[in-house]
């Protein structure tokens, strides 16, 4: 009865616990524990209690995952008698797949074969899985598609952290092809909130890139966002022989590959904010030609830096293009260049590629 009365009052406790055997097999977890690892099973070892994504199978015996944080702590306990403090790192499966989360854990031993451990950052293993869903929900936000007005597209989103501030989008209306690329203020959690907001509020409905752009502009300015907070947009409508196209503070050029070379394009307009009072955007016309290529860009591509300092710049991006034969084919490069440029990605990296 005591015992019963025990479980039931560490059940209830905010600390995450858990209870160990020196086979390191879970006897016990309480509900604090099991909401961290909501994936996990109850019974098992200890990577088996946190859905270790590793092969939690052999956890804690020779070949089974070398260095793992979770079971050291616990077998220095064991060995010492005394408690031990450990940061773990690792690799668990949860309702939206495999995530990477870090947490530190204090294990003391109890007596009679048995340690508890008690994770003591819990609200940061918390935070870690609800941006893993935040991450999920905002992939599910970019494009669908491969086609779109009777054009073909790619594109590439790469955000710097969980969750990134660039948005690209696709979508048909009245068979023409519309797309458009965000860039906001900011990185992480307030950024990807914003980009969400560009999601909803952008409209689609509206028959030129410019006046959805106005339309964006004036619900953003109801949000009463201070200066620090801004979207930069580009936006281009494709019909049957031209491209209409607006361009809110983007100071990256629109690029449209064809048999005479590669144009670049700029529109100077201000920046959706609340910087001024009545700020005015313009649609622009461009024609093109069949087998033609048009693409956007945010300046996390442009501005990527590499060890020695140096951007990747507009010119990179320009002889990539050169080569390119297809839109896909251009996304692909871009990606390759990035990379072998940069080994270490600081921005969101968007772009979107049309076959015209």
């Amino acid at each position: 009865m005591t015992e019963k009365y025990l479980r039931r009052v560490i059940d209830n406790v905010k600390t995450a616990v858990i209870v160990a055997d020196q086979n390191l097999k879970v006897t016990y977890s309480n509900r604090a524990f099991r909401t961290l690892f909501p994936s996990a099973s109850y019974r098992g070892k200890l990577g088996a209690a946190t859905a270790c994504a590793e092969n939690n199978a052999k956890c804690g015996e020779d070949g089974g995952c070398q260095g793992c944080g979770l079971a050291g702590a616990f077998e220095d306990a064991f060995l010492s008698n005394k408690e031990v403090s450990r940061r773990v790192f690792q690799r668990v499966k949860g309702p939206d797949g495999v995530r990477e989360v870090a947490y530190s854990i204090t294990v003391t031993p109890l007596g009679g074969g048995l340690c508890m451990g008690a994770v003591d950052d819990a609200l940061e293993l918390e935070i870690a899985r609800e941006l893993q869903t935040a991450k999920n929900i905002q992939q599910r936000l970019l494009p669908a598609g491969k086609w779109a007005g009777g054009k073909k597209y790619s594109y590439m989103y790469i955000p710097c952290r969980e969750i990134g501030g660039d948005l690209p989008d696709v979508y048909e209306q009245d068979k023409s092809a519309f797309g458009v690329i965000a860039d906001v203020s900011g990185k992480g959690i307030s950024a990807g909130m914003l980009s969400a907001f560009v999601k909803a509020a952008y409209d689609k409905t509206a028959p030129s890139p410019a006046e959805a752009i106005k339309c964006l502009s004036a619900k953003f300015r109801e949000l009463n966002l201070d200066e620090r907070n801004y979207i930069t947009v580009a936006a281009v409508k494709i019909d049957e022989e031209n491209i209409t196209y607006s361009m809110a503070g983007h100071n990256v050029p629109l690029l449209l590959k064809s048999e005479n070379g590669i144009t670049r394009v700029m529109l100077n307009s201000p920046p959706v904010s609340n910087w001024f009072d009545n700020p005015a955007y313009f649609d622009d016309i461009l024609p093109y030609k069949k087998g033609d290529i048009l693409v956007l860009l945010t300046d996390g591509v442009t501005e990527c830096k590499n060890d020695r300092g140096e951007m990747f710049g507009v010119d990179k991006v320009v002889r990539t293009l050169s080569t390119a034969r297809t839109s896909d084919d251009f996304i692909k490069s871009l990606e390759n260049n990035l990379r072998s440029f940069c080994s270490d990605l600081n921005d969101d990296i968007t772009a979107i590629a049309f076959d015209l």
